[in-house]
């Protein structure tokens, strides 16, 4: 279908000249461009913020949101969550909304992990501590009143890199179980040559030229890329993997290669389900407040993770 017709608006009012900025700069401005596209704040249960071990003993904050309507001591499948940004951009405090949506979407609580950024911290040590809070998530799971056996990851863009990477760590290191991967609009690939980069790598929000920048911030070194950890597309075996839920974005360069995954999934045994979101562009998850159809992307997680861990409907 056509591009949506509120983000093609919001596409040409955006600036088409460069400014330069410092890292910080970017970091702030993308807080404050993205959180502007939000929309009210929902009302969930509970948030609350813990502390985990990250890959060389550092803190990690996570924030768990409880999904509105929850009872008193209920016990809650759970959807491990890797913001995106490129490995370098984002932060808990910009998924606020969106992990609330999420949790009320799926009826899972949401554990947003606030993973240490690159440049600073290049792979792996992202992933790293993606799946050192994977890991804290099980161990801790009936402190946190979260079932083990319906514990899932998720994320978007290159947080649904870390999701997808992290399933695989998972599978290989023997542990924990994981029960369903949400991944969203994904970054899967160090490569940039699908049709859907050429189609769509200019002027639809995410270019080519940002997700080169994204790539070399994160990586230390060229040869990282071909790493499965790094790049799941690249992966030589699938099997073994939890089942998965794919969306990717019709007017996104990533789209491809989300597609791709999910076909290779499909391969090698899993049950995998990818779905295009007619009309959107990358980040769509921060565009509720901008147009009701980014909507969609919550009603199709929300279904995914509802029928696997058979959970009830939410309400209307």
């Amino acid at each position: 279908m056509a591009l949506d017709p509120k983000i093609d608006a919001y596409l040409a009012r955006l600036s088409s000249a460069a400014t330069p900025m410092s890292l910080a700069e970017m970091r702030a401005a993308t807080e404050t461009s993205l959180g502007a596209l939000h929309g009210p704040l929902e009302d969930v249960a509970d948030v609350r913020t813990y502390l985990a071990p990250g890959h060389d003993g550092a803190p990690l904050r996570v924030r768990a949101y409880t999904p509105a309507g929850t009872p008193p001591g209920a016990v809650l499948p759970a959807l491990v969550y890797a913001h995106g940004g490129g490995w370098f951009l984002c932060s808990l405090e910009l998924y606020d909304n969106p992990c609330r949506a999420l949790a009320n979407a799926t009826g899972c609580m949401v554990l947003s992990v606030d993973y240490r950024l690159a440049p600073e911290h290049k792979f792996p040590v992202p992933v790293e501590d993606f799946y050192c809070a994977l890991r804290w998530v099980s161990e801790q799971a009936s402190m946190l009143g979260v079932d083990p056996a319906r514990i899932a990851v998720g994320g978007d863009s290159a947080g649904g890199n870390l999701a997808a990477a992290a399933a695989i760590m998972a599978r290989d290191r023997g542990g924990p179980r994981i029960a369903h991967q949400l991944l969203c609009y994904p970054v899967l690939d160090h490569s940039f040559s699908t049709d859907s980069y050429r189609a769509y790598g200019q002027n639809f929000f995410l270019t080519e030229e940002t997700m080169r920048y994204c790539w070399f911030t994160y990586l230390l070194n060229e040869q990282d890329g071909a790493s499965p950890y790094a790049s799941p597309l690249r992966a030589s075996d699938l099997t073994g993997l939890p089942p998965a839920t794919v969306l990717v974005c019709e007017y996104d360069p990533l789209r491809d290669e989300g597609e791709a995954y999910a076909r290779r999934l499909r391969e090698a045994g899993v049950d995998a389900r990818d779905h295009r979101l007619p009309g959107m562009v990358h980040a769509c998850i921060h565009m509720l407040g901008l147009t009701p159809a980014a909507r969609h992307l919550f009603e199709l997680a929300g279904g995914a993770l509802r029928a696997a861990f058979e959970t009830a409907p939410q309400a209307a």
